[in-house]
């Protein structure tokens, strides 16, 4: 039977409100745009701090661009929820991991042909997730989790599952989402354009760039 991890993070989440706890949550993040919605969402129930860590964006100018988005989005966010005083929401703190490449293309090898979603991306997920639950343990934190699930071309089931063998391995509870439920990818959208956001047109790795690439000029050619 196929899991609804909507409802699940919904019934974890009504179990905290009973107890009047407010975990602190980890949150592995692939973008600013991605984030938004993720973070409208859980800042009302939890402490997050945003693991910025994507050793497979292409190129390294993209990387900082990208970067830079999800600093000055977190700042922006947060600036105006304390202007709301009827918004609920706890403060947001932000860490970037570092910038390694070669890890990423370390997991490609093999599979550099595939097209994107398939193993190389499952590889991706594991290697960025692992990142992220080493770096929750070492901040003593309740959960971690990631924007990933909230993106229509990622598939949450392995995600989820990735991250359920992590918190096996490493001790630390993930928490399951599908953040693409409920129009969470709409609002993601609607989030970016109201904060100006720059929003990517690829993934994120030069695999998928290229593949980008290749659609565009199939698409150009058949208008000709």
């Amino acid at each position: 039977m196929k899991r609804n991890y909507q409802k699940e993070l919904e019934k974890i989440i009504e179990k905290q409100q009973q107890l009047h706890i407010v975990p602190k949550l980890l949150l592995h993040s692939c973008c600013a745009p991605c984030s938004s919605y993720v973070l409208e969402y859980l800042s009302q129930h939890y402490q997050i701090t945003v693991f910025y860590y994507n050793p497979n964006i292409y190129p390294a100018e993209e990387y900082g661009k990208r970067a830079k988005e999800q600093r000055c989005f977190i700042q922006r966010f947060s600036q105006s929820c304390l202007a709301d005083k009827e918004k609920a929401f706890h403060a947001i703190d932000f860490c970037e991991g570092r910038f390694e490449q070669e890890r990423f293309y370390e997991i490609s090898k093999g599979l550099e042909h595939l097209s994107e979603g398939g193993e190389r991306c499952f590889r991706c997920y594991e290697l960025r997730l692992k990142e992220a639950a080493k770096y929750a343990l070492e901040l003593g934190m309740d959960y971690f989790t990631t924007t990933l699930s909230i993106s229509p071309l990622k598939n949450a089931d392995k995600l989820n599952e990735i991250g359920e063998k992590l918190s096996q391995e490493y001790g630390i509870s993930y928490l399951c989402s599908d953040f693409k439920k409920k129009n969470g990818y709409k609002r993601s959208v609607e989030l970016s354009k109201e904060y100006e956001m720059y929003r990517q047109d690829y993934c994120g790795c030069v695999f998928s760039k290229q593949e980008r690439e290749r659609k565009s000029l199939q698409q150009a050619q058949v208008m000709v």
